[in-house]
């Protein structure tokens, strides 16, 4: 101040106008003014500024220069630094989060936060290695973290070590039933606790109008896992129209990555008119943040003639909750067929008890027991309901059922209602 005090004397003894002096004066006051309130922020004011700068305006730069504003005032908090190591991971700077995380190891070594941000960093640049051992450090702390339990289950996914991973997944389900995030990476991992699993399903098919006689599908399968994902052979015998028929399928949901893996399916029959000659399908699925999840594909179906179908859906889990939209597209002369389904499961157990329930509009081509309609050249007009029931006996039986309820226009403005009951059981071994 003594110093702008000298400087306003100078420049009044210089200066003709004084409404320069006042206005310089005006401005110094602001300036200093802005400094005082600036020096006067608590470390943790300052911390909340760096929080904004990243959550809101995604400016990690600037968010790095307040987070050690921070530090420089707080040197041993260790939210700050471990805060200050998740910007640096974000920023794609691993050594110098990995600095940031190990000096809070040293001064923190039972801090659960540090344990989680650590083993995110190993898990994004694909060390699951490195992450597993930084999740079982933490364990020995905190040994019911449904945090840590997370990402051990997700290390050991990576590492594809799956019964531990599924072991994990469930101790953390245990702990908190209503966590989405375990809750989704169970539903992945939970076909790959065993390498095989053997499966027997049954469709009943009702029509008040549409057809005399009822319909009947059996499937029996076989899956097996291997290093690049689950495997399945099918055999499906249908009787429909009073004949029968018998189609072979294989298909495959191969794993290309923690956050991508795919779905490859084809079949074939010689009993055209049961079923449809050829079938195929391809899409890739996606396991995005906070739950999500979406895939896109296509589907391909001859029967006279060739048939393509487009499908998109997005999921998300919630708690005890899964929901899911999708739709199905078929292009056809000037007009676009569409089919869409929304489904919610809740789930009391693990990732095979649960109840469904859903209701569309349209045929499914991925629905075994009716995809034989979408042969009609009419433009099918449907709506439906439907629910499921799924649960696990012991440790490696699976039980199932289903029914579905459609208003099916078969004709121009005539309708029928159908009625689909299923039943199933799978062994896993």
């Amino acid at each position: 101040m003594g110093y702008l005090l000298w400087k306003c004397k100078t420049l009044l003894m210089c200066m003709h106008h004084r409404r320069y002096l006042y206005l310089y004066l005006l401005g110094m006051c602001i300036i200093v003014k802005g400094v005082d309130a600036q020096s006067s922020l608590s470390a943790e004011d300052i911390f909340q500024q760096a929080r904004s700068l990243a959550f809101d305006g995604h400016d990690y730069p600037a968010a790095i220069q307040r987070t050690r504003a921070a530090l420089a005032l707080s040197p041993r908090d260790p939210d700050f630094r471990i805060f200050l190591g998740r910007l640096y991971a974000w920023s794609h700077q691993p050594d110098s989060a990995r600095q940031a995380f190990d000096e809070v190891l040293r001064s923190h070594p039972g801090y659960e936060d540090v344990y989680v941000a650590y083993a995110d960093l190993e898990r994004w640049n694909d060390n699951d290695t490195r992450s597993l051992e930084l999740c079982s450090s933490g364990l020995s702390y905190h040994s019911l973290s449904v945090p840590l339990l997370l990402r051990r289950a997700s290390a050991l996914y990576g590492l594809h070590r799956y019964s531990e991973a599924k072991a994990a997944a469930d101790s953390a389900l245990r702990v908190d039933p209503k966590d989405a995030e375990v809750r989704a990476l169970l539903s992945k991992i939970r076909d790959y606790s065993t390498l095989n699993k053997i499966g027997i399903s049954y469709d009943y098919v009702y029509f008040d109008r549409q057809y005399q006689d009822p319909w009947h599908l059996v499937s029996v399968d076989y899956t097996r896992q291997t290093s690049l994902g689950s495997v399945i052979g099918r055999l499906n015998y249908a009787n429909r129209f009073r004949s029968g028929g018998v189609q072979g399928e294989i298909e495959a949901y191969p794993h290309l990555s923690r956050r991508f893996y795919g779905y490859i399916n084809f079949g074939y029959s010689a009993d055209e008119g049961i079923f449809p000659r050829y079938r195929a399908g391809a899409s890739l699925y996606a396991n995005l943040p906070y739950a999500f999840e979406a895939d896109g594909g296509l589907r391909y179906l001859y029967f006279s003639s060739s048939t393509w179908i487009y499908t998109f859906s997005i999921g998300k889990y919630y708690k005890n909750f899964w929901f899911n939209a999708r739709t199905y597209l078929i292009p056809g002369g000037s007009a676009l067929s569409q089919s869409f389904t929304l489904t919610g499961r809740w789930y009391f157990g693990g990732a095979d008890d649960y109840l469904s329930l859903g209701a569309g509009t349209g045929i499914s081509p991925d629905d075994r027991s009716n995809n034989q309609q979408l042969a009609s050249k009419y433009a099918l007009r449907s709506h439906k309901v439907e629910a499921g029931w799924r649960r696990t006996i012991g440790m490696r039986n699976i039980l199932f059922a289903s029914a579905q309820w459609l208003d099916q226009e078969y004709l121009p403005k005539t309708h029928g209602n159908q009625l689909d009951l299923g039943i199933g059981y799978q062994r896993r071994f």
